[in-house]
């Protein structure tokens, strides 16, 4: 099933096709400590070189860390290896958690038993006629 997924769906890492395409046309820039690599290659409509990620795991956008998408998107020329280091009060980059075990469930969700704490009295609730 591990081949039939990597030629037949896009939605949990690349196809065959774009990682043949990558290593073909394209120049490895870099890589991030989530392990996904970048590359450079080719020319967009407008001139400017094409630049574009192969994500380690699902592709989901929130893996990129933000100085590799200040280079992906062209805000800068420079490569993360590049740029000044990290503030000390900068936090890593983290994915979207939203669908998963680690997700943030307030109280009063249902997957935290549905039980909120009770109004107070600022609320009153709508009854019609």
């Amino acid at each position: 099933m591990a081949i039939l997924g990597k030629i037949f769906t896009w939605w949990d890492g690349a196809t065959i096709g774009t990682l043949l395409f990558s290593r073909r046309n394209g120049t490895r820039v870099g890589a991030d400590a989530l392990g996904n690599i970048y590359y450079e290659g080719g020319e967009t409509t407008d001139g400017r070189k094409r630049r574009w990620v192969i994500y380690s795991g699902p592709n989901d956008a929130s893996r990129v860390p933000a100085e590799w998408h200040g280079w992906l998107h062209h805000s800068v020329d420079v490569t993360p290896d590049h740029l000044p280091s990290p503030r000390v009060w900068q936090k890593p980059a983290v994915p979207n958690l939203t669908g998963s075990e680690a997700a943030y469930r307030p109280s009063g969700a249902l997957e935290r038993g549905g039980i909120r704490a009770a109004a107070t009295g600022d609320y009153e609730a709508w009854s019609p006629n």
